[in-house]
Formats: C-alpha cells, sequence, structure tokens
C-alpha cells in the first residue's frame, strides 16, 4: 500500500511490492511526474526523466542464480564495470533499496538493502540504431564512428586463453543444444528447416577444425548480445546492455560478434550498412579472415537466436506464441542462405588464412 510519500507499507517485499514502489513517480527523491515501466526478461527498468533505474528479477537459469540479495549486488557490480567499456558516461551507478523500519520502502535509506538497482542515463530512444533503420534516417559517418569504436573495442579487449579443443567445442555444444531444442519445436516448418542448417554447419566445422583450432587465439571477454537496440548513435557511440551475467557467452571471436550485429541490421532493414559494418571492421583490424567464416558465423549466430525465439513458445505463460515462432523463422531463413554460400566452397584454405590471421594478431597487439 502507497502512503502519501510513495513509499510501500510492507515486510518481506516481494518483487510485486518492489515493482509498484518503483513504478511510483513519487517515490523518487526528485518527485517525478512520471514512470515509464519496462519489463524484460530477466529484468524490471524504470524510466523517469533524466535516468533509468534497472531492478533484475530474483531469477535462475543456467549459468546465473539471482535468487539472493548478495548475487544482484554482485551482478550490479558487474553490470557497470562490464558496460562501461562501451558506455562509460551511461552507467553512472548503484542506488540501494531499503526497507526501512515499519516496512517502508526507500531510496539508499539508513537500513539494510534488500535489493539493487543500477542508474543509467536515459537514453533517446529516436537515437537507437534500430529505430534509425526502421526509420531509414542513419547516417555514414555514424557508421564510420561506430565501426571505429567497435574496432578500437575488440583490439584492446580482454584476450582469453582458451585452448583450441575448447573452442571448437563450444561451437559444437552450440549446435547439439540448437538440434535438441528446434528439433522439439511445437512448428513442424520449423523443426524441418533447422535440420539441414546445423547439418551444414556440423560438417563446415568438421571440414574446417584446423582453423578454428587457430581461430581460438582471438577470442575476447567481447559485449555478447551486441543488437542495433543496443547502440546509441547521438554523438559518441555508445553500446549498452552486453551479457554481464554470463561469462562463457561473452567468450567470442570479434568477427562472431560483428557478423551477429551485421545480421540483425539486415533482419531489421535492408541496407548497405551490414556490409560496411564488416567491410571497416576488417580494415581497421586487419582481419583478413576468408568471407566463408563470416557466413559461417552469420548462420550460428542465427541459428541461436531462433533456439531462443522457439524457446519462448515454451516457456509458461508465453504470450503470442505466433509472433516468437515468425522471429524464429525470420532467423532460420538468415542461416540457410548463410549455409547455402557455405556449401558452394571447398574447405577454407589453411595455409593462407593462418598466415592473414598471423598478421591481424600482431595487428591487434
Amino acid at each position: 500500500m502507497l502512503d502519501g510519500s510513495g513509499a510501500v507499507a510492507c515486510a518481506n517485499a516481494t518483487l510485486g511490492e518492489k515493482v509498484r514502489f518503483l513504478s511510483d513517480p513519487c517515490s523518487y527523491p526528485d518527485r517525478e511526474h512520471g514512470v515509464e515501466v519496462v519489463e524484460t526478461h530477466y529484468s524490471w527498468v524504470f524510466l523517469t526523466r533524466g535516468h533509468a533505474f534497472k531492478l533484475k528479477k530474483p531469477a535462475h537459469g543456467e549459468g546465473f542464480d539471482f535468487r539472493n540479495v548478495e548475487a544482484r549486488r554482485r551482478n550490479a557490480l558487474a553490470e557497470l564495470r562490464l558496460n562501461r567499456r562501451l558506455a562509460p558516461t551511461i552507467y553512472l551507478g548503484m542506488v540501494a533499496l531499503t526497507e526501512e523500519p515499519g516496512g517502508r520502502l526507500c531510496f539508499g535509506g539508513e537500513a539494510e538493502p534488500i535489493d539493487w538497482l543500477v542508474k543509467m542515463v536515459r537514453l533517446d530512444s529516436d537515437f537507437m540504431l534500430d529505430r534509425q533503420l526502421g526509420a531509414g534516417v542513419w547516417h555514414y559517418g555514424e557508421l564510420e564512428a561506430l565501426a571505429d569504436r567497435l574496432a578500437k573495442f575488440f583490439a584492446h579487449a580482454r584476450r582469453l586463453n582458451l585452448a583450441p579443443p575448447a573452442y571448437i567445442a563450444q561451437l559444437q555444444r552450440e549446435l547439439r543444444y540448437a538440434l535438441g531444442s528446434l528439433g522439439r519445436a511445437s512448428e513442424p516448418r520449423v523443426r524441418c528447416r533447422a535440420v539441414p542448417i546445423i547439418r551444414t554447419l556440423r560438417a563446415f566445422l568438421t571440414r574446417n577444425e584446423a582453423f578454428f583450432r587457430q581461430r581460438s587465439r582471438f577470442l575476447i571477454d567481447g559485449h555478447g548480445d551486441l543488437r542495433p537496440e543496443h547502440i546509441y548513435l547521438h554523438g559518441m557511440p555508445q553500446i549498452i546492455d552486453c551479457l554481464e551475467f554470463r561469462a562463457d557467452l561473452r567468450r567470442l571471436d570479434p568477427l562472431s560478434e560483428i557478423a551477429f550485429l551485421a545480421l540483425e541490421c539486415d533482419r531489421i532493414r535492408t541496407s548497405p550498412i551490414a556490409a560496411r559494418l564488416i567491410q571497416r571492421y576488417r580494415r581497421r583490424c586487419s582481419d583478413l579472415a576468408a568471407a566463408r567464416l563470416l557466413d559461417f558465423y552469420r548462420a550460428f549466430n542465427a541459428l541461436t537466436r531462433a533456439r531462443l525465439a522457439a524457446e519462448h513458445v515454451a516457456e509458461p505463460g508465453s504470450r503470442r506464441p505466433e509472433q516468437w515462432i515468425e522471429r524464429a523463422n525470420d532467423y532460420l531463413e538468415i542461416a540457410g542462405t548463410a549455409c547455402r554460400r557455405l556449401a558452394c566452397f571447398a574447405p577454407i584454405l589453411i595455409d593462407r588464412l593462418m598466415s592473414s590471421s598471423r598478421r591481424s594478431s600482431r595487428a591487434a597487439l
């Protein structure tokens, strides 16, 4: 229940009570005029005039567990640290949510924190790349700045020492997940399209195993979710919402990250932007790996997104299942197109590409 100051009278506040408190403009120190509330898969986001406050849900799943306050505090710290790599002026800090005597919720009170919020600058959604692509208003200069920002990030990101067999096993494991998940999809068209894509990717990985073993030297602690809706283009590009809670899913080849962004751009609007991003990344990082590797990563990432979309349908209380099925099919169409290009070519010329990769490695140091 809200009192006149916007506080919630409660004991051992539930998630619902926290959401109600944070949804009320009177709860905020500046007495906001309104609060826009957005629910994502793992978080609640509360948008005021100038800020965004993110509250993690007490969820758990493969590789993460946010069911206690300390775990959410550690995750908030990781979110700040990791996202400040690509958006240093956006991630402002952490705010404690406390439950004061009498059960009132409060921002940064004297009591022991019962939860933690990540405080961010609120970004104008009109300048997010997905909006600009949809409206057809992006500019080449902004694209150049984005390519520069990403190239510098990839060149200086923390390198990961992953044994070559472990990297190949990581790729094979995702293909097994995809086969198991998409093979059980309720939509027959999803099942029929997914199986030949997985077979093609498995065959390509097997034929070119020596190259992928060498490519494991390029792995970095990357962003992990490099989508257009996470890229702000107004002044210096700011890239938000990295995958902070799964270090294993941020363990990526930079070419895989850029291929993922390219396919997401093309999914929104077919335009020269994807090809230009790849071209500029490869030139700035001196990464001369063959186009076939980009096709592999494009298909691989699209397949993973199709798997996640199909799994949404099976979740309890899933809304608009037809929308997720349509999205899974969109991704499978992208993956299928890339796989058809892969099937037309012989195995990668390992000697030539390893030489190119060695030059790339020296340039990145």
